[in-house]
C-alpha cells in the first residue's frame, strides 16, 4: 500500500512540474482593422486614435512595445509611396538633443495571407538603441501601419514573437466607427519621442522622464523566483528514486 501511495504521489508531482514549465501561449488580438498573434502575457489599450500593446510584465515593460495605427486614405497612401520611404534612413533629433540618423536593414513588398503589405527594419528610427519592424498596407478606403520597436540588446530574444505577427497579420475594414487618424495626415509623421507617428509618448509609456528614449536608460531587471519549481522537482526526483529502490528490494 506505502508503495502505491508513494508512486502516486510522485506522477501527481511530476504532473505539476509539467505543467508548470509549459510555455504561455500567445493570444490572438483582434481590433476595429487589424488582428494578429499577440506575444504571450501582453495587452494592447487603445491611446487616443492608436492601440499600444506591451508585455504585463514590469521587468519586460521596457523592452518592446506595439504600435497600431489606421488612418483615412489619401493621395499619400499607397504601397509604393510606403515602399520608396522605408527604403530611406531617418533623421531627427532626440528628446536630449542627440542627432540619430536611421539605418536601414531592409524593405520590401511581401504578401501575408494574400494580401500585400510593405515590411521594413530600421536601426534607431523611432527610438535610440532600439530597432522597429514596419508592417504597412492599405485596405479599401484606409491605411495601416504597425510597428514593433525591441530593445537592440534584446532583439534576438523576440524574433519569434515578431514574424508569428507578421505571419499572422490579418486586416480587414469594419463597417462603422473606426479609431483613425484623418485622411490629410501622414502614417509615418514621427520624431524621436514617439513611435510610428503615432503620437504617443514613449517616455511616459515606458515610465521614465523625457530621456527614457535614449539607449542608456535600461528597465531595472527584475530577477524570477523560481523557488516552488526547484522544489517540486526535487520531490519529484526524490520519491522517483525512493520507488524505484522498493520496487528492487
Amino acid at each position: 500500500m506505502r508503495l502505491k501511495f508513494y508512486t502516486q504521489w510522485f506522477f501527481f508531482l511530476l504532473t505539476i512540474v509539467l505543467f508548470s514549465t509549459q510555455p504561455t501561449r500567445a493570444a490572438l488580438f483582434a481590433n476595429q482593422f487589424l488582428e494578429f498573434e499577440l506575444p504571450a502575457q501582453w495587452q494592447c489599450t487603445l491611446e487616443g486614435a492608436e492601440w499600444v500593446c506591451q508585455s504585463t510584465d514590469e521587468a519586460k515593460k521596457r523592452d518592446a512595445i506595439i504600435i497600431l495605427a489606421a488612418k483615412l486614405k489619401g493621395d499619400q497612401d499607397s504601397l509604393d509611396q510606403y515602399l520608396d520611404y522605408l527604403k530611406s534612413p531617418k533623421s531627427y533629433t532626440s528628446v536630449s538633443g542627440k542627432p540619430i540618423k536611421s539605418e536601414v536593414k531592409f524593405a520590401r513588398d511581401m504578401k501575408v495571407k494574400a494580401h500585400s503589405w510593405v515590411d521594413s527594419l530600421h536601426i534607431e528610427s523611432e527610438i535610440p538603441g532600439f530597432l522597429t519592424r514596419y508592417l504597412a498596407t492599405v485596405k479599401m478606403d484606409i491605411a495601416v501601419l504597425v510597428t514593433f520597436s525591441v530593445n537592440r540588446d534584446k532583439y534576438s530574444q523576440y524574433q519569434a514573437d515578431i514574424e508569428n505577427l507578421v505571419n499572422s497579420l490579418k486586416v480587414f475594414r469594419k463597417a462603422g466607427g473606426l479609431n483613425a487618424r484623418p485622411q490629410n495626415s501622414n502614417l509615418f509623421d514621427t520624431n524621436s519621442a514617439r513611435i510610428g507617428g503615432s503620437g504617443v509618448n514613449v517616455g511616459t509609456i515606458f515610465g521614465g522622464g523625457p530621456d527614457s528614449n535614449d539607449q542608456n536608460v535600461r528597465p531595472k531587471p527584475k530577477k524570477k523566483d523560481d523557488t516552488l519549481l526547484y522544489i517540486l522537482i526535487a520531490a519529484a526526483v526524490g520519491i522517483g528514486i525512493f520507488v524505484l529502490k522498493k520496487k528492487r528490494r
